[in-house]
């Protein structure tokens, strides 16, 4: 199963193709506030070097969030505009939880973390049960620094760039009970390759995206709130046809392309 991920919800973008296990190729870039403006020139790059072409894949993949709100909107866009002129099956992928499957063979709960807003932090817990298999402890949550380190009840690994902000007032409030240890460096940013993984265990099982998609926010973002205010189109849908045309547009060139 060949598979498009895209990684958004921080400001380090990442984009991955793979064939089941096989890597084919990877697009990791820091991108700031400027996934609009980056992601589909990365995914375009990634396609040609890689040879592949967006008819020849069998599924595309998105990390769903908790994250920047602005970077979700735009990968969940761009991979909806895919969708709709491709007809690709799209599995929505918890951030979090493809952070977590980045390490294995650790038996203690494993605590992934992204900075939120206003000093707070998403968190959840994940243990690697072995064999492939990671059990959900506690799903995505999000609060201060204290909170999180409050709802700590055991010998935890943590990391992510929320752990990396946030560090001493998180250490500041743990229990005297639970200890920490940071994990290793490469499990801080969140990588595509590991959302391909996930997004294709879903498509396995059928469970893939409906035609009412939402992000995974966990607090509501403040864009939504001003555009049930504003009204008019919303940022998602805006994107998701400029996607949808390009690709569309695309697809028709590679067909003239072949059949010449």
């Amino acid at each position: 199963m060949k598979i498009l991920a895209v990684e958004t919800a921080t400001a380090w973008q990442s984009v991955a193709l793979l064939d089941d296990e096989r890597v084919l190729g990877t697009h990791d870039q820091e991108a700031g506030g400027a996934h609009g403006s980056l992601l589909l020139p990365a995914i375009d790059q990634l396609l040609t070097k890689s040879q592949v072409r967006l008819s020849e894949l069998d599924g595309l993949c998105c990390s769903a969030g908790p994250g920047s709100f602005t970077g979700i909107r735009v990968g969940l866009a761009t991979c909806l505009g895919l969708r709709a002129s491709s007809g690709l099956p799209l599995a929505l992928v918890p951030t979090l939880e493809a952070m977590a499957r980045g390490i294995q063979g650790e038996s203690r709960p494993l605590c992934p973390v992204l900075v939120s807003r206003r000093d707070e932090v998403y968190w959840a817990l994940f243990r690697w049960m072995g064999g492939g298999q990671w059990e959900r402890i506690v799903s995505e949550q999000v609060g201060t620094p204290r909170a999180l380190a409050q709802s700590l009840t055991d010998q935890t690994v943590v990391f992510g760039l929320g752990w990396s902000s946030m560090e001493a007032e998180i250490r500041a409030a743990l229990p005297e009970s639970v200890t920490v240890t940071v994990g290793p460096d490469h499990a801080f940013r969140p990588s595509a390759i590991h959302v391909a993984h996930i997004g294709m265990e879903q498509i396995h099982r059928g469970e893939i995206a409906g035609s009412a998609v939402a992000p995974l926010y966990v607090q509501r973002a403040e864009a939504e709130i001003q555009y049930e205010r504003s009204g008019g189109i919303s940022p998602v849908a805006r994107r998701r046809n400029r996607v949808e045309n390009k690709a569309a547009a695309r697809l028709a060139r590679n067909r003239r392309r072949k059949n010449m």
